[in-house]
């Protein structure tokens, strides 16, 4: 692979300039300050203090200046979020677009986010769907930085970072166990075990297993995942942990693609709940493997370097039915299907070296962080398309008689797909400044090289890039429990699309602007922020008809597309029985004029949300629990092409209500009864294709837990 050679006089300056810093580090070894590692939080409830997306300096959410939302262990047992779409359905300003059964796309702020973490270590991706699901039953809290993270993440969008935040062992014997039913034949068993091997070591492991039918016809999935989590402190001042994840995920008659959503006469489809387009030998099956090793050592009572390494390796092996078209409002014919097999492999290897800590300068503690990171990444699908075959179904039956009896395919036609690899290589620095005892400043900025090479589906991907993040941001304390905060960064994301010169094009850039409000009430029980937005991203490729060929589409890069918006957040205890949290989000985008899906981009994001999650301890009766988790959104829409008409799809504003009751039957024993969608809502899961499907209807569970 053709590479530029990294810039090291880039990196050096950057790291030359941490380093002259951190000379002052030695005056902040007072006797007074000592530092400890911190493992996990003490969750208050639904309010969760720390989080270190945003900076890597071991800053508390109050104090930096960002929205940041975390949704602790305590929510996700409470109201059983067993995957990573249900997190994120409940976190505020984020929409989940579940496309397919098994594939799925996540937004904030109008864009699709990109950048995901596990444990603050990023996971580079070429686009932002996630396939498969991820299941959350070996992660601790799921930390949300809505808006640019580019100094922490490298490459991404405007819209957010989701970190995925581990359990790690325990030095005290712990075990807790679950075992669940629910309707279409759920079962699920979760099993969590932690303690020490001596006293300098301890592991940790989680086994999930997970089998369940669905509301939609054929479609049933068998989900195993295993977690083994190690950590030893090798001297008095380094540490090291392992952590191995392995879960795999086989999903009989899934999705691919979904349901027309309008006949031919531009009036909208009505199908059952259970309505699908999956043949009956269809499979989407997806297995990850990922390792990630970290090695921590204290320089002194304030400093510490880390080195950390990940090695992911993600497959898929599926055969799919694909129905496409638009049906006869009469007789319901018109639809089209055809197979594909379709594989797919990638490999990531990922590197961050940093060091952090604090000094002291005229009379102020300061925090500093500054390291390298690095990841190169390969992946090759391939897709063997049954258009022989397939496109036998001129009279395919109306979807409400389709029993998923589609032709066995032959897959005799050439096969197409993507042989690409890709390096991102960065250097990056960021400090806070205590200006006064109110004030501080944050300040940093990121290095980022990016090269790639190779196919995808006959699209060349070759491209290389640079570019510098900045970040500024600053917090004021204006009374006890009350800050204000503005910041500033940008993005930029790598596009391989070419010009008419055969050149890629500039990659996409972007930034996010914010000024917000952040407090803590009820005497720090309760913690409120309120922020204003503004973030663009421009310089979208898109296809240049009048230069365009049947054999060549040449691109230029178009105006993009600006969002702002506001956000309202509580979180906590609101009673010694009551605890809560609740959102409300409301964004504004507007597109350029030559971006086609602008408009669309507008109005498939609802402008709205409101989220809410409630639990009460119930006082008359001991060890009764009743909670609620409500999500609504405001209308959405899509405007689309049937011939020469116009067809506008609408998916009006909705509701869904989830409630909760636990019981603990004696110290170690409770049970759980979880009522889903108790209005029986019927809902369009996404409109961000011109196809879509229906969410669950009104669904239960009940659960027995115990804990050591």
């Amino acid at each position: 692979m053709s590479k530029k050679s990294f810039t090291l006089s880039k990196i050096a300056t950057l790291c030359a300039v941490a380093l002259s810093t951190s000379a002052f580090a030695e005056q902040a070894k007072d006797k007074d300050i000592e530092r400890v590692s911190v493992y996990g939080q003490h969750h208050k409830n639904y309010i969760t203090e720390q989080a270190d997306s945003a900076s890597k300096l071991g800053i508390t959410i109050k104090e930096t200046p960002q929205s940041i939302s975390v949704v602790s262990r305590a929510l996700m047992d409470d109201f059983s979020l067993d995957d990573i779409n249900a997190v994120l359905e409940s976190t505020p300003g984020v929409t989940v677009e579940q496309i397919e059964t098994d594939r799925t796309y996540f937004k904030a702020r109008g864009f699709d986010i990109t950048n995901f973490q596990v444990d603050g270590l990023g996971i580079p991706q070429d686009g932002g769907d996630v396939h498969g699901t991820l299941d959350t039953s070996i992660y601790d809290r799921i930390e949300i930085v809505r808006g640019a993270n580019g100094i922490m993440t490298g490459a991404g969008t405007p819209a957010a970072t989701v970190n995925m935040v581990l359990k790690k062992p325990t030095y005290t014997t712990q075990a807790s166990a679950s075992a669940s039913v629910g309707s279409w034949n759920k079962n699920r068993l979760e099993v969590d075990v932690s303690g020490a091997l001596t006293d300098n070591h301890a592991m940790r492991a989680v086994v999930t297993k997970q089998r369940s039918d669905s509301y939609l016809d054929r479609y049933a999935t068998d989900l195993t995942l295993g977690y083994i989590a190690y950590e030893g402190q090798l001297t008095d001042s380094t540490k090291v942990s392992v952590n191995y994840i392995r879960q795999s995920k086989d999903a009989d008659s899934p999705l691919w693609g979904a349901l027309p959503l309008f006949y031919d006469d531009g009036t909208a489809t009505d199908f059952d709940v259970s309505t699908s387009t999956a043949a009956d030998w269809s499979y989407w099956n997806n297995d990850n493997e990922h390792i990630f090793v970290e090695l921590e050592q204290s320089l002194g009572t304030s400093w510490f370097i880390r080195a950390r390494y990940a090695h992911m390796t993600n497959e898929q092996d599926s055969e799919l039915f694909y129905v496409y078209g638009t049906p006869s409002a009469e007789t319901g014919l018109g639809l089209t299907g055809y197979a594909s097999e379709y594989d797919y492999k990638d490999q990531q290897n990922l590197y961050d070296l940093y060091a952090t800590g604090d000094f002291s300068l005229f009379g102020q503690t300061h925090n500093l962080v500054f390291g390298v990171s690095s990841a190169d990444m390969n992946y090759q699908d391939s897709s063997l398309y049954d258009y022989t075959t397939g496109n036998g179904f001129p009279a395919m039956p109306p979807l409400e008689d389709f029993e998923g009896n589609a032709p066995v395919p032959t897959l005799e036609d050439a096969y197409n797909g993507s042989k690409v690899e890709a390096d991102q290589k960065s250097a990056y620095a960021s400090a806070r400044f205590k200006i006064t005892e109110p004030l501080a400043i944050l300040a940093g900025g990121r290095y980022t090289e990016w090269d790639s090479e190779g196919l995808s589906y006959g699209n060349s991907k070759v491209n290389s890039s640079e570019e510098f993040i900045p970040y500024i941001g600053a917090v004021y304390d204006f009374a006890e429990n009350y800050t204000v905060y503005a910041s500033y960064t940008e993005t930029f994301a790598p596009q391989s699309e070419q010009d008419q010169t055969g050149m890629a094009l500039d990659p996409i850039t972007g930034e996010s602007k914010e000024l917000g409000i952040k407090a803590q009430l009820l005497d720090g029980q309760l913690f409120a922020t309120f922020a204003i937005f503004d973030a663009l991203q421009d310089g979208i490729a898109l296809p240049d008809t009048a230069l365009s060929t049947p054999d060549n589409t040449v691109y230029y890069a178009a105006e993009g597309i600006n969002s702002d918006g506001y956000e309202l957040e509580l979180s906590g205890r609101l009673t010694d029985d009551l605890s809560a949290s609740f959102s409300y989000s409301h964004v504004d985008i507007e597109a350029g004029d030559d971006v086609n899906e602008g408009k669309l981009v507008r109005d498939y994001t609802p402008e709205d949300q409101v989220k809410v999650a409630l639990n009460y301890q119930v006082p008359v009766i001991e060890g009764l629990s009743l909670g609620a988790n409500y999500r609504w959104q405001a209308k959405t829409s899509r405007v689309q092409s049937n011939g020469t008409i116009p067809t506008v799809t609408t998916q009006g504003a909705y509701g869904l209500l989830d409630l909760v009751a636990t019981y603990q039957v004696t110290e170690r024993i409770s049970a759980t009864f979880n009522v889903n969608n108790v209005t029986d809502e019927k809902y369009l899961h996404s409109l961000y294709w011109a196809q879509g499907y229906y969410g669950a209807p009104r669904h239960y569970a009940f659960s027995i837990n115990w804990q050591l």
